[in-house]
């Protein structure tokens, strides 16, 4: 039996709106599609579908309590074991859970993407690159608003509320802190075309050498 090469481990970090899904977005379209498992920390949030709905958007969820990080520690070990995972599926809108879940094959790269995966010690630990997305506040205040409404059904006001009561706060505390951990920091993100160029040619050797010491 041929024995297959650990799955390389990226994680990617950053404030929210700082752009870590463009980043993602680049390392799929360039390493390609077929070779990555992408694991998105915003679908492990905890469900909170036992909560009266006021209690539910009460929550602040950009505290690292909020998100079920031991079941995301256990989807990445299974990937590597090249098992497949469930990947939940969460609704922003009600705050819960969906029964809905997609299937996650084992690939030779698994792509970790949230704005506190670097502020998780056990988490920390599995990754074998860590990237931080590092973009001024304004700009990602901006991306925040205009997702948020666009996407998320929210008003301008409650978005506003949410960044200066939990959002701004747990960014100083837990994410701006961790960008001490990240191998590689990519100021303004996806966008920064010398930066990714040197990433993905990182990751690429990366991905050589393990398939060089396979055996046969």
């Amino acid at each position: 039996m041929v024995k297959r090469a650990t799955p390389l481990v990226i994680g990617i970090a950053g404030g929210t709106g700082s752009g870590k899904t463009t980043v993602a977005n680049v390392i799929v379209d360039r390493v390609g599609k077929d070779k990555i498992a992408y694991l998105p920390h915003d679908a492990y949030y905890k469900d909170l579908s036992n909560l009266p709905p006021v209690q539910r958007a009460a929550i602040n969820f950009y505290h690292p309590h909020s998100l079920d990080t031991s079941l995301l520690i256990d989807h990445i070990q299974t990937l590597k074991n090249w098992q497949p995972i469930n990947l939940p599926i969460y609704d922003f809108k009600s705050h819960s859970r969906t029964d809905k879940f997609i299937v996650i094959q084992p690939q030779p790269v698994i792509l970790v993407e949230g704005i506190l995966i670097f502020a998780e010690p056990f988490l920390r630990l599995l990754f074998d690159v860590k990237l931080f997305v590092d973009t001024d506040p304004d700009i990602r205040f901006i991306r925040r608003l205009e997702r948020d409404i666009s996407e998320r059904g929210r008003t301008t006001q409650s978005v506003i509320n949410q960044y200066l009561n939990t959002v701004r706060p747990m960014h100083l505390e837990f994410v701006e802190p961790s960008k001490r951990y990240a191998d590689v920091i990519i100021p303004e993100g996806g966008m920064n075309s010398v930066a990714m160029d040197m990433v993905v040619a990182r990751l690429e050797a990366l991905l050589r050498e393990q398939n060089s010491i396979t055996p046969k």
